[in-house]
């Protein structure tokens, strides 16, 4: 029986300990100064990032994998006969997933499935966990890509956005947006609805405010959710991570309440003291 190797991207935000555990394959986006193109979480850490934005004054674009950079990935398990399973940023955000699938019509004859998260950072990482779990039960590619597919809409992921600068940046809000939002310490809160990242809604005060905001809509849902995992991701914002995971563990019956850091493509869209979180509903 061939063996299934699980692949993600580096937007998926993964705790390091897992993908070693799991022996996930993490295909890096790029980030971009200038003509200078370096590999998320490998060629640059998101605390390099943030040195590089502070002395620049300017954010870095980013890039998708390429297809060849994918085929790489892919072909050494291609030729072992393995099977591969490919979880990618939503399609709405980037074009990883379209290039994954270009690199995978290279290899008519294996056996390789793309599937679209429809999400980015942790909640990508909530879709890796139940494959690899899924996976070490024994289940086909097949039903594991089904059962994604099943899962994939009842993922939640809600983030505060500490800073607007990183917005005004990267050309997301208006210079009088970044000017009154800082004067009137508001907090945008974003939501992932149908893989597009959307402001649900504003706080206006102390960070705190809005990340409590936040866990109380997280709590509301507690009846609801899976009980599998819920991920706290965040940008330079540990303390606050902490905090939010404690209470997590406390109010709810999640069997793992996690941690995770953002790498440096999601950071450079979102900003420093970033932090969100994200679990899945029952079906």
């Amino acid at each position: 029986m061939p063996n299934l190797k699980v692949f993600t991207d580096s937007t998926s935000d993964l705790p390091k300990q897992w993908v070693d555990r799991y022996e996930i394959g993490v295909i890096p986006l790029y980030v971009v100064f200038g003509d200078e193109q370096l590999r998320d979480g490998l060629d640059i850490t998101t605390a390099e990032l943030y040195e590089r934005v502070a002395q620049n004054g300017s954010l870095p674009k980013t890039a998708a994998p390429s297809p060849a950079d994918f085929m790489a990935a892919f072909e050494p398990h291609v030729l072992q006969g393995d099977s591969i399973l490919y979880i990618s940023l939503s399609s709405e955000l980037s074009a990883t997933y379209q290039n994954a699938l270009i690199a995978a019509a290279e290899y008519p004859d294996a056996s390789i499935r793309v599937v679209d998260s429809r999400n980015l950072s942790s909640a990508i990482g909530l879709l890796v966990m139940k494959a690899v779990h899924a996976a070490s039960e024994g289940e086909s590619l097949d039903s594991i890509v089904s059962m994604l597919e099943t899962v994939r809409p009842q993922v939640e992921t809600e983030f505060v956005i500490d800073t607007l600068e990183y917005l005004y940046k990267g050309g997301r809000c208006s210079g009088v947006q970044n000017l009154l939002g800082s004067l009137l310490n508001i907090r945008p809160v974003i939501k992932v609805i149908d893989g597009k990242m959307t402001p649900a809604y504003k706080v206006r005060g102390k960070k705190e405010k809005a990340m409590n905001q936040m866990l109380q809509n997280a709590l509301e849902k507690n009846d609801l959710m899976d009980n599998d995992l819920i991920i706290v991701v965040h940008s330079f914002a540990e303390d606050e991570a902490k905090y939010l995971q404690k209470l997590l563990q406390e109010n709810t019956n999640a069997s793992e309440v996690a941690i995770s850091t953002a790498g440096c493509v999601i950071s450079s869209h979102c900003g420093p003291k970033t932090i969100g979180i994200m679990y899945c509903k029952k079906e």
